[in-house]
């Protein structure tokens, strides 16, 4: 599963290497593309974009769900992950050794749970000996649905025929299904595919679920730096679902249920909410056909509405404060605009130049110069990107130093970018930089696809792709000031901060000095 931590440092790129990256691939522009890219919108509303590239026998693909974490219904937080999971799990066809048999099965499952879970929920009049009883019912019933299937059937079939690197991501704004594979098991995959998106089981459902609240504990109960996430994100957002805990919060993720997976299934798995890349060795003429048959399987229907919860405007800083015994940790965050804002290039920049690794001002200042922090960087957009969200810092202090002192110099490095325009070479970098990234993706056939799945999907148009260096190339300086100090401000400011509490005094044993 994608999740949102801050991402990495930059690592290990001069000026002149990028440079080179941009001059050798820079044969690949659109008119290029455009000579080889076939999109077909079927019937049902999916969306097939083909690139042709026969240098090997190999191609890859992206499933591209315009849903995520942030479509989860209210009350069901964490439903798109747990149906992602689902998606492994098979099909009619794929996983089970008798089908008709195994849906009975998997009726009496549901039927336990609903009745488990009507007891359990009770506010009042709880019966434990009738509730015991009814979890075993449920477990029964879990136990004999088992039987009928063939563990990891799914995966097993595509590995066996050659698939490499096959995986799935649900991040808040989309879900996203891929791998790669022989060009010889096109037809095998276009069938295996579009079986699991219109054919859809719920298989091994409560397993699944007790993986995912495992999930959660690893990454989020136990870890600092999750807990501090969610904290910071739920205090930052009072409207928009972007402030819920991507994994789901426990008491709903607990109690998602077969029925509410399929029921999102139906409402979002839809063709007009899919978009399926394929990059690699194949041949629309002879091979859309096909795909056509196949991935017109899916169920028609329009593109869900979206979101309408607008997020208010933040009119007073906010903070969060965790006190407890583990490192500091030091993280803030402003409001800025959606992907689609005209200044979109514009905080692209301010994020290259703040904190694109080991040459950007923050880690240059806080770790490099003033040594008081071991990492400093920052994340824009956070924690999504299709919905107005925050351009956010992070910083973890060396021992000896603190939170506020990562604050004080964030603050410093803020009110420079406000006040002083940036250097000719810190924009050119962010520019050339950011050609390099693209055309580097463009080399990779399972980078390729996923661009082009999700600005088909975001733009409608797989050509903004390219189209996208012409907003960078304009960014100026001018536009940099004028962003920072829109955006920059106290009243816009959510800050979240660990301080490391020491821990309690021994206990003074029986008996010993008073």
């Amino acid at each position: 599963m994608r999740h949102r931590l801050f991402p990495g440092f930059f690592t290990g790129f001069w000026l002149l290497a990028l440079l080179l990256a941009v001059s050798a691939a820079s044969a690949q522009d659109l008119q290029s593309f455009e000579k080889r890219i076939t999109v077909k919108v079927l019937p049902n509303g999916l969306t097939l974009v083909i690139c042709e590239r026969h240098d090997a026998p190999v191609f890859s693909y992206t499933t591209f769900i315009d849903a995520g974490d942030v479509n989860d219904p209210s009350g069901d937080s964490g439903l798109a992950h747990m149906f992602e999971h689902l998606a492994f799990k098979g099909t009619s066809q794929i996983g089970t050794t008798n089908y008709p048999a195994e849906m009975v099965a998997l009726q009496k499952v549901e039927a336990a749970n609903d009745a488990y879970e009507a007891e359990y929920l009770k506010p009042v009049g709880r019966d434990d000996k009738k509730l015991a009883q009814l979890h075993q019912a449920f477990l029964d019933a879990q136990a004999a649905a088992e039987k009928y299937v063939i563990p990891n059937q799914f995966t097993e079939v595509a590995e066996a025929n050659g698939a490499n690197n096959l995986n799935a991501g649900t991040g808040l704004d989309d879900t996203q299904y891929y791998w790669s594979m022989p060009e010889n098991r096109l037809e095998l995959w276009a069938w295996m595919e579009s079986g699991r998106l219109a054919d859809v089981v719920p298989r091994e459902f409560y397993k699944e679920r007790d993986v995912v609240m495992e999930e959660r504990r690893m990454r989020v109960d136990s870890n600092p730096i999750g807990r501090l996430e969610e904290q910071f994100v739920a205090t930052a957002y009072v409207a928009h679902n972007y402030g819920r805990s991507d994994i789901g919060w426990p008491s709903e993720v607990s109690q998602i249920n077969a029925t509410e997976a399929m029921a999102f299934h139906k409402k979002y798995y839809v063709g007009g909410d899919i978009v399926v890349a394929i990059v690699g060795d194949v041949d629309p003429k002879t091979e859309l056909p096909m795909l056509e048959k196949y991935f017109s399987r899916v169920p028609g229907g329009p593109k869900p509405e979206e979101m309408t919860t607008v997020e208010p405007p933040q009119f007073a800083e906010k903070s969060v404060v965790i006190r407890e015994q583990t490192q500091p940790i030091y993280m803030e965050g402003y409001h800025r605009p959606s992907y689609r804002d005209p200044d979109d290039a514009v905080y692209d920049a301010i994020s290259d130049i703040m904190s694109n690794g080991r040459v950007s001002r923050l880690y240059r200042s806080l770790v490099e110069q003033q040594q008081i922090a071991a990492e400093a960087e920052g994340a824009s957009p956070f924690p999504g990107e299709k919905y107005p969200s925050l351009f956010a810092f992070l910083a973890v202090p060396l021992p000896g130093h603190t939170p506020a002192e990562m604050r004080d110099a964030i603050h410093k490095e803020i009110d420079k970018l406000k006040t002083t325009d940036v250097t000719d070479a810190e924009l050119q970098m962010y520019k050339t930089r950011t050609r390099a990234d693209l055309l580097r993706g463009l080399d990779d056939n399972q980078g390729l696809a996923n661009s082009l799945a999700e600005y088909q999907a975001r733009f409608g148009d797989w050509r903004q792709l390219f189209l996208q260096l012409d907003r960078v190339d304009k960014v100026t300086k001018a536009d940099i000031l004028l962003v920072a100090n829109q955006v920059f401000v106290a009243s816009n400011r959510t800050s979240a901060e660990i301080d490391t509490e020491s821990p309690p005094a021994a206990a003074k044993q029986d008996g010993g000095a008073q």
